[in-house]
């Protein structure tokens, strides 16, 4: 009803007009045709968005690896690599669908079906919103968005207009709501659409973005099936560049496994995170400061330091090294002579603790001190 207000609001009230007069005939032609190729593309994106299945787990007749079928009190096992599990590291199942579900696949209580790469489901279109009519909504609000923008910055001048004339009522009245609608519901597409593009550019769907922002106090972080600004681009409008903008030419795969990031991708974000690593370590050379090794090699050896024994027997003057096995029934005792290593078994006895002579600034310390 809206999209077949506005038209009519903007042919009838605006372009007609235009249209009779020679001066504003040729900007009216054009204002027209424009008009026309985004009204075009705006219904056939909400067609294909409401007839188009947003896909869904095989049957048992396509696929069975995918049916929960209990054998023995455990369920079938598939080969499949999956990248979501539960916390139990099983695979993820259905219990309303008796299926189990691939990676970024939930299940819709509206549609009563698993959707699979489900972003959530849209009462706008009466459909969900899935791996197979993704691009459709995603260019519906494209062309909502400039459709909206086109219709307030171009009727604004006639609106205007119809406030300093004697233009009947009716039209006035007509003319501000569609200019008040058209710009409200083009700011919203139009953040909405910022969103979305957003999403696509780190690889995550409306539920993924509201589960990471819930459940985890960590923050977003990097999705695990992204692919790069390019890759993530052709998993929603397309491998084709020349139809990415065309209602046609959905992208490749079947929905049920996802392929995360390339090799080359993570080789690039490896070396750009060791970045600053290597650039800390590349003036110190060597055994320098800056190395992580020569740090740990300090690290260490601080450590040795401190365990290192105080007692040496040249100092105390000892006669006999300490006893090997000394006899543990001077514990028997009572305590009264645990003191007295020797007074029980006529050993020498035990030497207490030295302070070292040789002074504090003088005592040897580890190169990193």
């Amino acid at each position: 009803c809206n999209i077949a207000g506005l038209w009519a609001i903007y042919m009838w009230f605006h372009i007609v007009p235009l249209l009779r007069t020679v001066e504003h005939h040729d900007q009216a032609m054009m204002e027209t045709g424009v008009f026309s190729g985004l009204a075009f593309m705006l219904i056939m994106c909400y067609v294909q968005c409401i007839v188009t299945h947003p896909g869904t787990i095989p049957d048992r007749d396509i696929d069975p690896t995918w049916e929960y079928v209990p054998i023995d009190g455990k369920p079938a096992m598939s080969d499949a690599q999956l990248l979501e599990s539960k916390k139990s590291g099983d695979r993820r199942f259905c219990k309303w669908c008796t299926k189990y579900k691939p990676d970024r696949c939930h299940h819709c209580r509206v549609c009563r079906t698993c959707i699979l790469k489900m972003d959530h489901h849209c009462p706008w279109i009466y459909n969900c919103v899935g791996f197979r009519n993704h691009k459709y909504f995603f260019l519906l609000l494209l062309y909502s968005a400039a459709a909206c923008h086109f219709i307030t910055w171009t009727m604004l001048p006639t609106v205007l207009k119809s406030t300093d004339t004697a233009t009947p009522f009716p039209t006035m009245f007509l003319l501000l709501f569609g200019e008040t609608l058209a710009a409200f519901i083009g700011i919203l597409v139009t953040v909405f659409f910022a969103f979305h593009v957003w999403l696509m550019f780190r690889a995550m769907t409306t539920i993924e973005f509201c589960e990471k922002t819930t459940k985890s106090g960590k923050g977003l972080g990097r999705s695990p099936y992204d692919r790069g600004i390019g890759g993530n681009i052709r998993a929603v409008l397309g491998d084709n560049p020349f139809f990415w903008l065309l209602p046609t030419w959905p992208p490749s795969g079947s929905g049920l496994y996802f392929k995360a990031e390339d090799d080359t991708t993570r080789l690039v974000r490896d070396l750009e995170g060791n970045r600053g690593q290597r650039r800390k370590s590349a003036g110190s050379p060597g055994g320098s400061p800056g190395d992580i090794s020569y740090r740990e090699e300090c690290r260490d050896s601080r450590r040795e330091s401190r365990r290192a024994p105080c007692y040496d027997p040249s100092e105390a003057g000892a006669a006999s090294p300490l006893p090997t096995a000394p006899n543990m029934s001077m514990f028997s005792q009572g305590g009264a002579n645990y003191g007295g290593y020797g007074a029980i078994n006529n050993e020498p006895p035990m030497p207490t603790k030295q302070k070292r002579s040789t002074p504090r600034d003088q005592r040897k310390r580890p190169a990193c001190c």
